[in-house]
């Protein structure tokens, strides 16, 4: 656990390709996909937050806080960062934010740890993940400081773009190693879009349990 580093799970995504409703909710093995995701980020970070828009009693099984978007406009992924930047400078002592997707259950363990040792080497840039030689954007160390810039880049100049905005503000990129299960080799950063990805989950999540 890194105490100087609070977490955002984004959940705030419509699962179009889902058919609609709440992708975080759905089954995955005995649990749901959120119970996954924050199961192995909340080990990880001082504070634990998750940012969806709507109703948050239907999170209330998580145990944690439920922020909306903080900008109107369903804005994308940059909003819930936004989001939980504005949040974790208010009600935390923490220093930076890392961010997850709430659909991709298999991300590494050592995550904030290696972003955030690879942070240190760049003050004040922005450390993302990368798999397989591509970049994962919604997993990324935020420094606080830069919240501001990115209420300014979402509201005045109406950019939505992740990698856009770390390009700006300086990104460094921290390589994760495959998966290895079955003789296959999996992202560890693979996320659920389709039923198919679902059910894709289901049997990677039988292959690594013991």
């Amino acid at each position: 656990m890194d105490r100087s580093v609070a977490g955002i799970i984004l959940a705030g995504g419509q699962s179009r390709r889902m058919g609609g409703g709440d992708k975080p909710l759905l089954s995955l093995g005995k649990a749901r996909l959120i119970d996954h995701v924050a199961a192995r980020l909340e080990p990880q970070v001082g504070m634990l937050a998750l940012n969806a828009n709507g109703d948050p009693a239907r999170f209330a099984g998580t145990n944690l806080p439920v922020l909306a978007d903080t900008m109107p406009g369903y804005a994308g992924p940059l909003a819930g960062i936004l989001t939980g930047l504005e949040w974790a400078a208010t009600n935390t002592a923490c220093r930076s934010l890392v961010s997850a997707a709430g659909d991709t259950p298999f991300f590494p363990g050592d995550l904030v740890e290696r972003l955030n040792a690879a942070a240190q080497e760049r003050p004040g840039a922005i450390a993302a993940a990368s798999s397989d030689g591509r970049l994962h954007p919604t997993f990324a160390l935020w420094p606080l400081g830069l919240r501001d810039a990115l209420r300014h880049f979402l509201v005045d100049e109406d950019n939505r773009r992740v990698s856009a905005f770390m390009e700006r503000h300086g990104l460094v990129q921290v390589e994760f190693p495959m998966i290895e299960a079955e003789g296959r080799r999996i992202d560890p950063f693979f996320n659920i879009n389709t039923p198919d990805d679902l059910a894709e989950a289901k049997r990677l999540l039988q292959s690594l349990q013991p």
